[in-house]
C-alpha cells in the first residue's frame, strides 16, 4: 500500500510541476499515513499549502514541507481541544433555512434563488414547483452511463443507449422508445406521462415495473411504443436511477444543497478525521410522546432513568411529535393544558443532570400538532364574533399552510414554560436536517407509508422484495424528495418545496412513521423508522460514527 502510497505522491507532484527529493517524499508519505481512508485529501491539502508558499526552487525536500506540515498538524491538534466548536458539534438546520437552487437546462448549471420567498406563492410557483422536481432528476439522468448520448451515430438495434426521447416526438413514431416524465391525472380515470414538452397519456396494464410505489406525481423513466389510438404502451417502466453522493458534489463542487455551509478541504479532513474518533456519539430518537398521557409520560422516564446511569450519555435526543393524542384542531381547546404538560417535561429532564447538561434536545413536530399558523387562526378565530370573517377563518384552518409541508417549529405559546428549565432545547421544523461533522442527516415525521400504499397505482413489484418499507425508501431516494404525494393527499407550500429534496443523497433518512420499527441500508443510505413510542414503547439508539441502528422497547 505504502508502494502505491509514494508513486501518488510523485505523480501528484509532478503534474503540479514539482520534483521530489527522497528525504522530502519520506516526510509527506509520514504525513499521509496519519490519515488512513483519507490519503488522497491530505495529499491534495498539502499540496495546496505549497502552492501558498514562496517557495526557493521547484524541488521540494524535506526542508520545504516540514513548515507546511507542522502547520497543519497545529491545526489538527487545535480542532482536537474544542471538539464541540460549531465546525464540528451537531448543527440542526431548519428547512426554512434550506438554500433553493434551480436548474438551468440551458446553461446545464445551478443557481441559487435570490431574495425572500412568500409563504403564499402565486400560481405560477405551483408550475414551478414540477418543472424544478423534473429538471432536478433529468440534470442526474443525463449523466447516467445508460442515457448518455453517443457520441457517433449508431445503428439503433445494436446501440445500448437508451436514450430519452421528448414526449413531443413520440407523434408518428414507430417502434420502441425511452421517455421520462411525471405520472398525472389530466382527466378523470385517465393517466397521463408529462415531460416539458407535451403529454401522453399511458397504459400500465403490460408494463413491468422496477421496486417502488408508482403513484401519481411520481417520476418515472419508461420504455414503450406508441399505439394507433395515441396511447403509448409502458413495456418496462422504473425511477430515475440513482447517483452516487460523492459524483453529485463533484459536479456542483461549491454548492450547499443542505444548508450545512460549504466546507474547504481543509476543514473537510479535519472533521472527518473528528468523525472516526467519534465513536461514544449515539442519538436517542423517540417519535409520537403524547405528554397529555400518563402511562407514555411513565415510560419515558424510565428511559430517562436508563440513559442518566450509563457511562456515556447521549450527546442528542430528538422527540418527535405528535406531543399530544388528540389532534390539534378547530376541535381541540386545551392549548394552556399542552403548555403545562411541556412544563412538566422540562422538569423531568431538569431531573436528570448529567442529560441536561451533556446531551442536546431536538423537537420536531408531528402531523397533527399545532404550528404557528394554526394555532393563531384557531385563537383569532373563537374570538371573532362577526359570522362572516369567521368562515373565512375557518377556511384558512381547513386549507391553509397548517397542514403543509414543511412545518413550523412548535409555537413559543408552548414552549416557553419548558424552556424555563432546559433553555438550551431546540426547537425546529419538520422536515428538520443535522449536520455531524461531516455526515448529513435528515429528519422527517409523517405517516408515509400507509398514505404511499393507498395512493399506489400499480401493485408494487415483488421480484426484489415484498417489505413496505424498503419499496418506500426506494420511492424516495429514486425521487429525491421526501414526499412525493400528489398535492392533494399531502399539500406542500409551493415556494418551500425544495425543503423536501433529496440531492445529493444525505448519509442517513429518520423516517417518522407509525408503522413498525424497520430498518434499511439502501445504497449505501441508511434509513429506518424509530416506531412509535406510545403506542408500541418502540425507539431508537443510532451511532452516526458506525450508522449502527440499535432497535428498542420497554
Amino acid at each position: 500500500m505504502s508502494g502505491q502510497t509514494r508513486k501518488l505522491i510523485q505523480k501528484k507532484l509532478k503534474i503540479r510541476g514539482y520534483s521530489l527529493k527522497m528525504d522530502g517524499l519520506e516526510e509527506i508519505l509520514s504525513f499521509v499515513n496519519r490519515f488512513q481512508d483519507a490519503e488522497d485529501e491530505a495529499m491534495d491539502l498539502l499540496l495546496d499549502q505549497l502552492d501558498h508558499q514562496s517557495l526557493k526552487s521547484s524541488i521540494i525536500d524535506k526542508e520545504a514541507v516540514h513548515g507546511v506540515i507542522s502547520l497543519l498538524l497545529e491545526a489538527e491538534a487545535a480542532e482536537e481541544e474544542y471538539p464541540t466548536s460549531s465546525r464540528s458539534s451537531i448543527r440542526v438546520v431548519d428547512a426554512f433555512l434550506v438554500p433553493k437552487f434551480r436548474y438551468d437546462p440551458i446553461k446545464k448549471h445551478f443557481f441559487q434563488h435570490a431574495g425572500s420567498l412568500p409563504i403564499h406563492g402565486e400560481a405560477s410557483a405551483k408550475a414551478a414547483l414540477y418543472r424544478d422536481r423534473f429538471l432536478l432528476l433529468f440534470q442526474r439522468v443525463s449523466r447516467d452511463q445508460h442515457f448518455i448520448k453517443p457520441a457517433f451515430d449508431t445503428d439503433d438495434e445494436t446501440s445500448q443507449s437508451c436514450q430519452l426521447s421528448p414526449i413531443q416526438s413520440l407523434v408518428g413514431q414507430r417502434g420502441r422508445r425511452w421517455v421520462m416524465g411525471v405520472i398525472s391525472q389530466l382527466e378523470d380515470g385517465h393517466f397521463y406521462l408529462e415531460d416539458l414538452t407535451a403529454a401522453v397519456e399511458i397504459d400500465f396494464s403490460k408494463a413491468k415495473i422496477t421496486t417502488g410505489f408508482f403513484a401519481e406525481n411520481t417520476i418515472i423513466v419508461a420504455e414503450g411504443e406508441m399505439l394507433s389510438e395515441g396511447i403509448f404502451q409502458v413495456i418496462t417502466c422504473g425511477f430515475p436511477p440513482l447517483e452516487d453522493r460523492d459524483k453529485s458534489l463533484k459536479v456542483f463542487a461549491g454548492h450547499d444543497f443542505f444548508g450545512g455551509g460549504t466546507l474547504t478541504k481543509e476543514e473537510t479532513l479535519r472533521l472527518a478525521d473528528l468523525e472516526k474518533r467519534a465513536v461514544n456519539d449515539m442519538f436517542v430518537i423517540l417519535s409520537d410522546i403524547w405528554l397529555d398521557n400518563e402511562q407514555v409520560m411513565e415510560k419515558l422516564e424510565t428511559v430517562l432513568n436508563g440513559f442518566e446511569s450509563v457511562e456515556i450519555v447521549p450527546s442528542l435526543f430528538v422527540f418527535m411529535g405528535n406531543f399530544c393524542s388528540h389532534p390539534c384542531n378547530l376541535s381541540f381547546h386545551s392549548f394552556s393544558s399542552l403548555r403545562l404538560h411541556f412544563g412538566k417535561l422540562g422538569r423531568m429532564i431538569e431531573a436528570h443532570p448529567r442529560l441536561k447538561e451533556q446531551s442536546q434536545f431536538l423537537f420536531i413536530p408531528g402531523p397533527d400538532d399545532a404550528g404557528v399558523l394554526k394555532y393563531c387562526l384557531i385563537i383569532f378565530a373563537c374570538t371573532l364574533r362577526e359570522l362572516y370573517l369567521f368562515r373565512i377563518c375557518l377556511l384558512l384552518i381547513i386549507s391553509g399552510p397548517s397542514t403543509a409541508l414543511p412545518r413550523c417549529a412548535l409555537p413559543k405559546y408552548l414552549t416557553e414554560e419548558f424552556q424555563k428549565h432546559v433553555p438550551n432545547a431546540i426547537f425546529s421544523s419538520n422536515p428538520c436536517r443535522i449536520k455531524f461533522y461531516t455526515q448529513e442527516i435528515v429528519f422527517f415525521r409523517q405517516d408515509l407509508l400507509y398514505r404511499m400504499r393507498r395512493s399506489c397505482l400499480i401493485p408494487p413489484s415483488t421480484e426484489e422484495t415484498d417489505d413496505p418499507f424498503e419499496h418506500l425508501v426506494a420511492t424516495i431516494t429514486h425521487q429525491s424528495h421526501l414526499c412525493p404525494l400528489p398535492l392533494f393527499v399531502q399539500p406542500i407550500i409551493w415556494n418551500y418545496d425544495h425543503c423536501l429534496h433529496l440531492y445529493p443523497t444525505p448519509h442517513t433518512i429518520i423516517l417518522g412513521d407509525r408503522s413498525e420499527q424497520k430498518a434499511f441500508k439502501y445504497t449505501g443510505i441508511t434509513c429506518f423508522n424509530p416506531g412509535s413510542f406510545a403506542e408500541d414503547s418502540t425507539f431508537v439508539a443510532y451511532r452516526p460514527c458506525s450508522q449502527e441502528v440499535e432497535f428498542s422497547a420497554l
